[in-house]
């Protein structure tokens, strides 16, 4: 038994919390099922034992609820006037207006009115009474259980209009619900549909249409223009740009030649592509994607569990001030059908789902949204802690830079014929920086040239002959030892170097012929993505980086930063984001997702570049910029920010309106309908304004709304 797998199904008609939470307790209280996790934001179930779907579902028929394999691409989807749930109450509709026209032409109480609201009750009610006599039996007190009992209490006491208008307000409040969390959900369901179901194959030289699931690693697929790529793979044949907003948020399509690797659902825009696949279908990044932004809105915030600690007492609660309400002023003398209905009338306004839904929602929303835009948020609790970053430390290699040596500087006589004869030197070095000057080279249509006599001199450079002629590469020191160097010259080299570069100089034959300028290039977008990020209030940004002192200030000079901590190991990258933390509180740190590892984990929120192809930066960082670049950062923090704005909002409305709601008891104005209406109105108030975070809003756009 306790090799049992756990089996994942997708679930239609999941929307409300308090089912999702009845809904796991019957897969668990199933003899077969050892363990049973329901994922209410993400709409899926995990279960681990022997059961069929059949019993899952039959563990879920009190709400309706349809299940398939996670491996199904789609459920079907019934359209919402024909779902069964929003015919009923249409009917009830019909019938409680027949009720009310018949109340006014003869009176409330006149058989033809009594009739008409009856109907409208059982008809509108009959899946709300099943399950709250159910719950009743139970002893377990939800929101169809306290509807049950206000809706018969209300019959008792011969408000039968008021029951029939609370039966079809609530089940309207249920399917606006059930509609708003679907659309809460639609950004996982636009990332399931990015990757498409089928490829076109290459096997023994015919070309066939297979299924994703029956692609194999070292497939060929062939992509035209204006095919989406259905798999993960490498570049074989062919040229093309390639539209990889959907992976990484990219808005500008990326040049993809052979050897460079291409991600599945991503667009190919011009040329035919031939592309050997890398990674089964299940194995994708878009699949390593959408798994992990459903696990992350399984994963519950501080504001989440701090309101389910809270519902866990507030619904006993309300049914004790409901029983005193009806109890005690009558017997001080009040009238006991106007205190029972009051009573009742605290029953339903008492309802705690507007509470219970008021933060997942919000955070299902948020994460999906982000995962749209190319950026990865592990879970609830990362989110709420990105909008309470007070201060950022970036990584220098690799997130602030390029990541890789580029030319910067030529200085010669002749610089096409001094790069040609450096470069077919270079050609024979594994150098990074020899690879950048050769890259230089080809970048500007130049070619190397064959050379005889290589030799790679560890520490100093290399030599070679090239045409008949020796010429030698390597660093400043090695060089002034074979060769005079200027004065002038040397004060070019060092002013190069105090703003970051590494310096080549070359000899022909003992004489000194020129330079070449490398550094790792400061991103485009770093300054802008910087001054965003002070825009926004955050209060102190500092380089962390185990690069030499005078490269990283050099840098921390272009882009403004005045803190700068350089030459650190690991271990001392942690100790420095300790002090930060003490000194800041809330601390997120930026870099490579491996070599940071430590100060990553130590960090509030560790944020790892380049998550997209990239396993560790996936798995090890809280969040990850899918794009490998910044841009996304300030968007990322606005986003959170607004999103711990909704939360709150959402506790106050569905807190709010419910005790505007109890207060009107005093006077004695509290009614069933307006009972109704508060906990409709709170519910569907929190979901709306969950979904604000639908809307897309880049960097640059809404921050001023969300500075702390």
């Amino acid at each position: 038994m306790n090799n049992v797998e756990k089996k994942e199904y997708r679930l239609e008609n999941l929307s409300c919390a308090n089912c999702a939470r009845k809904f796991e307790n019957n897969i668990k209280s199933l003899p077969t099922v050892q363990e049973a996790t329901v994922n209410f934001g993400a709409a899926k179930v995990s279960v681990i034992g022997d059961v069929t779907v059949e019993e899952i579902e039959k563990a879920g028929a009190f709400d309706g609820i349809k299940v398939v394999p996670v491996s199904q691409r789609k459920i079907e989807k019934t359209p919402f006037l024909k779902r069964k749930e929003n015919v009923v109450t249409l009917i009830s509709l019909i019938f409680l207006i027949g009720g009310v026209i018949a109340s006014f032409v003869y009176e409330e109480s006149h058989p033809v009115a009594l009739s008409l609201f009856v109907l409208s009750i059982a008809i509108g009610g009959f899946d709300l009474f099943k399950g709250g006599f159910i719950n009743l039996t139970r002893f377990y007190f939800d929101m169809k259980t306290l509807m049950t009992i206000a809706i018969i209490g209300a019959a008792i006491i011969g408000e039968w209009r008021e029951g029939a208008v609370v039966v079809f307000l609530f089940a309207l409040s249920e399917a606006l619900e059930a509609y708003s969390m679907n659309k809460a959900r639609q950004s996982i369901s636009e990332l399931m549909d990015i990757a498409p179901p089928t490829a076109i194959v290459r096997r023994n030289n015919e070309l066939i249409e297979l299924d994703t699931e029956f692609i194999q690693i070292g497939d060929v697929l062939i992509v035209k223009p204006g095919q989406k790529i259905a798999m993960d793979g490498i570049v074989l044949k062919g040229s093309s740009t390639v539209n990889q907003a959907s992976i990484t948020g990219e808005s500008v399509p990326v040049v993809k030649t052979k050897g460079e690797d291409v991600f599945a659902g991503t667009l190919n825009e011009e040329g035919s592509l031939e592309i050997e696949v890398t990674k089964r279908v299940e194995d994708t990044t878009i699949a390593k994607i959408i798994h992990l932004v459903e696990e992350a809105q399984a994963e519950k915030a501080p504001s989440q569990r701090f309101v389910d600690k809270f519902a866990k007492y507030y619904t006993p609660a309300i049914i004790g001030i409901a029983f005193l309400v009806a109890i005690i002023p009558p017997l001080l003398g009040g009238d006991w059908k106007l205190w029972i209905y009051q009573g009742l009338a605290v029953l339903v306004v008492g309802c705690p789902c507007a509470l219970v839904v008021s933060t997942p929602v919000a955070i299902v929303t948020a994460i999906g949204n982000a995962a749209k835009h190319g950026v990865l948020i592990k879970g609830g609790v990362h989110l709420e802690e990105i909008g309470r970053i007070e201060a950022i430390a970036f990584d220098k290699t690799g997130t602030l830079t390029k990541g890789y040596p580029e030319v910067t500087y030529v200085e010669a006589a002749s610089s096409k014929d001094f790069i040609q004869n450096i470069m077919s030197i270079e050609a024979y070095s594994q150098h990074p920086l020899a690879k950048a000057i050769v890259e230089y080279g080809a970048n500007n249509s130049i070619h190397p040239i064959e050379v005889d006599e290589f030799k790679s001199l560890t520490g100093k450079g290399a030599e070679a002959v090239v045409n008949g002629i020796k010429w030698s590469v390597g660093s400043v020191a090695w060089i002034k030892t074979i060769s005079l160097i200027s004065e002038d010259v040397l004060r070019k080299v060092e002013k190069l170097q105090m703003e970051g570069n590494t310096v080549i100089l070359a000899t022909e034959e003992g004489t000194y012929r020129g330079f070449v300028a490398i550094a790792d290039p400061i991103r485009s977008t770093s300054s802008k993505v910087l001054q965003d990020l002070k825009d926004i209030g955050i209060k102190h940004t500092v380089m962390l980086t185990g690069d030499d002192p005078n490269t990283a200030n050099a840098i921390a000079a272009q882009l403004g930063i005045t803190d700068v901590n350089a030459g650190l190991m690991p271990d001392q990258k942690l100790m420095a984001i300790e002090r930060l933390k003490e000194k800041y509180g809330a601390v997120a740190m930026i870099g490579d997702g491996v070599n940071d590892s430590p100060a990553l984990a130590a960090a509030n929120v560790g944020i790892a570049m380049g998550g997209a192809g990239t396993d560790a930066a996936l798995e090890t960082a809280d969040v990850a910029l899918m794009a490998d670049d910044l841009e996304k950062l300030p968007y990322t923090i606005s986003l959170s920010r607004k999103a711990l704005h909704i939360i709150k909002e959402n506790i106050m409305f569905a807190l709010g309106l419910k005790i505007i709601a109890l207060l009107l008891i005093i006077p004695g104005w509290l009614t069933l309908w307006i009972a109704i209406f508060a906990d409709m109105g709170a519910t569907l108030l929190v979901v709306l304004n969950s979904l604000r975070l639908l809307n897309k809003f880049s960097n640059g756009q809404e921050l001023e709304k969300v500075k702390k």
